[in-house]
């Protein structure tokens, strides 16, 4: 039988090298990836990830800033009073920035394909609210039942309510000129 070639015959398992000790030294080195722009900015690379956390306010764990009390059903957790070890915030702007920015309201981003917005609006124009000859339609390429046809109607009408009242509005004139 011919030996393997291509990669499984290259790459032969070391048993010499110590492993732990690469894995080790790979994660020491690595720098935290940090996604928001303010606590990159306030960050301070000679200073561990508690410390720098710590100085802005913000938990390294979440288990020990919100603990969970272990009590049981009946029995009371009494308190003294006093905070344990109050930390002393130097970078607060991090935090208010983050709660300026967390109250803002979220923009809404529902937004439906044009190809939809006008199969919908030529049912409409068409049937009206009859949607079993919706149904039979030539233009029901996707063969939708009933059912799918008004939920994808109501879709229409949920995220673009003031559009879809005035295209109703424009078919009551043209359907008074009919009769």
């Amino acid at each position: 039988m011919p030996k393997a070639k291509g990669k499984a015959r290259r790459h032969k398992y070391s048993y010499n090298l110590n492993r732990k000790r690469l894995y080790r030294s790979a994660r020491r080195r690595a720098k935290p990836r940090i996604a928001c722009s303010r606590i990159r900015h306030a960050w301070d690379p000679s200073k561990s990830v508690a410390q720098n956390l710590a100085e802005m306010g913000l938990s390294e764990d979440p288990n020990k800033a919100l603990p969970i009390p272990k009590k049981m059903p009946g029995m009371e957790v009494e308190s003294n009073g006093q905070q344990p070890g109050k930390k002393i915030v130097r970078k607060p702007y991090v935090v208010n920035e983050m709660e300026y920015e967390a109250s803002l309201p979220e923009k809404k981003s529902n937004t439906l394909s044009r190809d939809l917005i006008d199969y919908v609006r030529y049912m409409i124009q068409n049937h009206g609210e009859n949607y079993k000859e919706m149904a039979r339609d030539e233009k029901n390429y996707y063969q939708d039942t009933p059912k799918q046809i008004k939920r994808k109607i109501n879709v229409y009408k949920n995220f673009y309510p003031e559009e879809y009242k005035d295209f109703i509005a424009s078919l009551k004139p043209e359907k008074m000129d009919v009769q």
